[in-house]
């Protein structure tokens, strides 16, 4: 296991790139990874982890696994059947409530904003933004 953050470039997927959802998410450096990978056995019960995601420390999603749409098992189940995940495939299971762009107003990250995304018995991944 191990903390990720999922960037998407939420103008380019609603004007740049002609309504191409994945592209926007698909950036170098979008999908930062760590600080490290947790084995199974040192997590314990996947469902039952909370998660936080902060900007600048304030937190902007606070929620637990417990929470998820499909458990952790019956996506790796599913994903199976017709993929074959080889040692070393990630799957990124969704993001909680809170994103920016479904505030009111609206919160988009900026240049210098330093992203937390933590994860209970995980760790803290932590990463500023750079507009490039």
């Amino acid at each position: 296991y191990a903390c990720a953050n999922d960037v998407s470039a939420r103008w380019w997927q609603k004007k740049g790139s002609g309504g191409q959802f994945c592209r926007g998410k698909s950036f170098d450096t979008f999908c930062p990874v760590g600080p490290e990978i947790v084995p199974r056995d040192a997590v314990g019960d996947p469902q039952m982890l909370s998660i936080r995601c902060r900007v600048n420390g304030e937190v902007m999603q606070d929620a637990n696994t417990a929470d998820m749409f499909f458990p952790v098992a019956s996506l790796i189940s599913e994903l199976s059947r017709s993929t074959t995940l080889a040692p070393g495939t990630m799957i990124l299971t969704g993001t909680p409530g809170g994103v920016g762009m479904a505030r009111t107003p609206p919160r988009y990250l900026t240049d210098g904003d330093v992203v937390d995304v933590e994860i209970q018995g995980v760790g803290t991944l932590t990463n500023t933004v750079a507009f490039g």
